[in-house]
């Protein structure tokens, strides 16, 4: 039983600390993924999930902050009878959720592991599913673990683990991701990420003689070979990283081919209505000291009469283009947040909070 016990306690607070610091280092990630949910929840089941869309900030925070505390509770032995209660909990949700995702085909990715393990709805179930066996064993032992350490010392323990926790959350989200996981990061080429990796490989399933014969030739009937179906044996490297970047301007016309053209400074602007204006000043600055150097373009996802009104307001005098919200949201988890691209490669990123100066991104752009 010793060893079951460690292996359960490993599996499960390993899990549970690896899940959450993933998320804390992103956690606009796990609002916009929670953002998903409600509004699916609000949709199949009732109406009042709707409210929650603007708590998703703060109950993403609370969620991953109790991942890491109770991963480091596990794996500890501190206060197991309460710990696996809520893991219990907690699991049970996770499982029913991953469960209606994968079974309805509601959401495509749970985020259980950031953007840092993309997994199928299919593949979060089976993973919850095996988490549900280690937790119910926990549970089952609540009354048999021994604490690792002091009653005092593991509440310390405990409580720097929740602070330090939420002080990286709070970074993250005040300035950028520690590691930006996502395929528009620092280095990354947009348009070669909007290419597939490779080209489909097909296998081939054949019978012949009572048995099934695979080839990656087409084998003829000729031979005595019955074609029954086929399968592509590297999908996994024939899905572009990057599926959905398109951009557009005012009369429908298609831009993206020309956002790889030349150096530009790219403004993104999400939803109008929750934009943070308090660096417009500095980002006016930053356009006036860089824009006979290169091309300063603005993004949005708000209709044209919207956002007229707003760059008339602030005096942006850059032209704008149209991207999807999700895109956006995608590109920068900063709202506005401004990117350096040169030839498609993405040079820099910065947060409204971190405007820099014009003269680093002149450095940054001659490179």
């Amino acid at each position: 039983m010793k060893i079951l016990d460690l292996l359960a306690r490993i599996i499960v607070g390993g899990l549970f600390i690896f899940s959450g610091l993933i998320k804390i280092n992103d956690p606009i990630g796990t609002k916009i993924k929670l953002e998903e949910y409600f509004e699916v929840f609000s949709s199949d089941f009732a109406e009042f999930f709707h409210w929650f869309v603007p708590l998703a900030l703060p109950i993403g925070m609370v969620l991953i902050i109790l991942e890491v505390v109770l991963g480091v509770a596990v794996l500890v032995n501190f206060r197991m009878k309460l710990a696996s209660k809520i893991l219990l909990v907690l699991i049970t949700f996770f499982t029913f959720l991953t469960f209606y995702s994968a079974y309805f085909n509601k959401v495509t990715d749970c985020g259980c592991f950031g953007d840092a393990i993309p997994l199928t709805p299919w593949e979060s179930f089976y993973k919850d599913l095996i988490l549900v066996v280690f937790i119910g064993y926990l549970f089952w032992r609540r009354n048999h673990f021994e604490p690792l350490l002091s009653a005092r010392v593991g509440t310390y323990l405990i409580s720097g683990t929740g602070v330090v926790t939420m002080l990286i959350g709070v970074i993250a989200i005040r300035h950028l991701p520690f590691i930006d996981f996502r395929p528009y990061k620092v280095g990354d080429n947009i348009e070669q990420n909007m290419q597939p990796e490779e080209d489909p490989i097909f296998e081939y399933i054949f019978e012949k003689d009572g048995e099934q014969v695979r080839s990656q030739q087409y084998l003829t009937e000729a031979d005595g070979y019955k074609y029954v179906s086929y399968e592509v044996i590297n999908a996994d490297k024939t899905t572009p990283k990057i599926q959905d970047y398109n951009v557009w301007n005012q009369e429908d016309v298609d831009y993206t081919a020309q956002t790889f053209q030349g150096t530009k400074l790219m403004l993104l602007f999400h939803d109008m209505g929750t934009l943070n204006t308090t660096h417009l000043d500095e980002i006016r600055g930053l356009i006036s000291g860089t824009d006979t150097q290169m091309e300063v373009i603005a993004f949005t996802s708000a209709d044209a009469a919207s956002f007229e009104n707003f760059r008339h307001e602030y005096q942006l005098a850059v032209p704008y283009f149209f991207v999807d919200a999700t895109v956006l949201k995608a590109m920068i988890r900063s709202n506005p947040g401004i990117i350096l691209v040169k030839e498609g490669t993405v040079l820099g990123k910065w947060h409204h909070n971190d405007v820099p100066e014009s003269g680093e991104v002149l450095s940054l752009a001659r490179k």
